[in-house]
């Protein structure tokens, strides 16, 4: 987000890798976002491995949740961790 020159509370939905909700909480937790800003779809269908952020953001876009201009945050962590910010268009 530094890199981007974004704070957290220009994030609109943070989109995690879908492990397990206790990684989930905790990374909700420490980066202090709302849980309703959090595209979580763990409970629905397990832990989908590489597949997890892509049918979690395709469950926001399908839902009218996200809009045109809105801030993503992708988020993946376990053995390692990567983040991807990016703002969100459409066509």
């Amino acid at each position: 987000m530094e890199k981007a020159g974004l704070i957290i509370e220009d994030i609109d939905f943070l989109v995690p890798h879908q492990a397990n909700i206790r990684m989930i909480d905790s990374a909700v937790k420490r980066l202090v976002v709302s849980h309703d800003k959090v595209g979580v779809n763990l409970n629905r269908y397990g832990n989908m491995s590489a597949a997890s952020i892509p049918v979690a953001l395709d469950e926001l876009v399908e839902n009218e949740k996200i809009k045109a201009g809105d801030h993503l945050l992708f988020v993946g962590f376990g053995l390692t961790w990567g983040a991807s910010v990016l703002r969100w268009n459409t066509r």
